[in-house]
């Protein structure tokens, strides 16, 4: 079966997390600029690696609550879905700006703690309405755990 898509729909879904993204990047500061000059674990990737990677998971993020949104039928099991998905959102928003503008490193991982939770209980709701969904979503639970061994590393650290 073909389905055709909604692109209107696709297009919302993408720029929301992208959109918040950069947001998120403005207000948090020169990031690029703080990253180096800190105490960082082993295995901390050079900063030019962070925009890409992002990138790239707001993109699969956007996918992923675009599928969600537009399957047909499960009304309330996708709206509680979507309100999780807008909820992991917001504190992926936080995050950045408590570490890199107000460089208070212990609350955030705080804060990661509480983003992995939120993005577990996403997949875990997107998985009940599609399995790719929720697929889309683990290399962003994979890199927000390795985000919290960093800024965990950092908090120590520094």
């Amino acid at each position: 079966m073909n389905k055709t898509i909604n692109l209107k729909r696709l297009l919302i879904c993408l720029v929301i997390p992208i959109g918040l993204g950069i947001l998120s990047s403005l207000i948090s500061g020169n990031m690029g600029g703080v990253y180096p000059t800190l105490n960082r674990p082993p295995l901390s990737p050079p900063a030019w690696i962070f925009p890409v990677v992002w990138s790239i998971l707001y993109i699969l993020m956007g996918i992923s609550a675009y599928i969600v949104s537009d399957t047909r039928g499960m009304h309330s099991s996708k709206e509680q879905a979507m309100k999780i998905y807008y909820a992991q959102l917001i504190i992926n928003v936080l995050w950045p700006i408590i570490f890199f503008r107000f460089r208070q490193f212990t609350i955030a991982a705080i804060v990661l703690g509480v983003l992995i939770v939120a993005v577990i209980a996403t997949i875990i709701k997107f998985k009940k309405i599609n399995n790719t969904a929720a697929m889309l979503l683990v290399p962003y639970l994979i890199w927000i755990l390795f985000a919290l061994y960093l800024n965990i590393g950092i908090a120590v650290l520094n």
